[in-house]
């Protein structure tokens, strides 16, 4: 089949779709990076929003934009981690790593990336708690790290089990 063949309607059609494919995807990509913008500054807003809102709260500030490295292995192999935290504040004698969130998702400490980010915080940084700013909604939340509690091995309850049981079979 010859391109002379193909009815020029049915060329014009497929012009016509690949010309709204492009425009499409252009827009896509134009739509993305102005959305990718405003989030930017409406971060970046929210930062300076929760400054102030940390100094009201009695926070002071020690650092913004704090940058710490930290060493970890893999494998036997140093690999350097490089960490930048928006604020170190301290109250009351103790030091805490501020982390400033805005939007919907992000400020809520079911997120998981959000508590990720808090755990290496607090290790990385040494401070002695984390806080979890909102600057949407203008609050301040302490977040506590807590360990799980141990767990009891299933072994063990069913020794003891089984040592009761002998020792009252024994006793009759």
């Amino acid at each position: 089949m010859r391109l002379d063949d193909v009815p020029r309607e049915l060329l014009a059609v497929l012009a016509a779709l690949a010309l709204a494919h492009a425009a499409f995807t252009w827009l896509r990509r134009v739509y993305r990076r102005a959305s990718m913008r405003r989030r930017f500054a409406r971060a970046s807003e929210g930062e300076r929003e929760a400054a102030a809102l940390l100094v009201e709260q009695g926070f002071a500030i020690e650092a913004a934009q704090a940058r710490i490295t930290y060493e970890l292995a893999l494998d036997g192999s140093p690999v350097t981690i490089p960490l930048r935290a928006d604020y170190i504040v301290s109250r009351k004698g103790m030091r805490f790593v501020a982390e400033v969130k805005t939007g919907r998702l992000a400020p809520r400490i079911e997120t998981a990336a959000t508590r990720r980010q808090l755990f290496e915080y607090h290790h990385a940084f040494g401070v002695d708690g984390v806080l979890l700013v909102d600057a949407d909604a203008r609050r301040v939340h302490v977040v506590e790290l807590r360990r799980p509690a141990a767990r009891r091995p299933f072994g063990l309850f069913i020794f003891a089990a089984v040592a009761v049981a002998l020792v009252v079979f024994l006793a009759r």
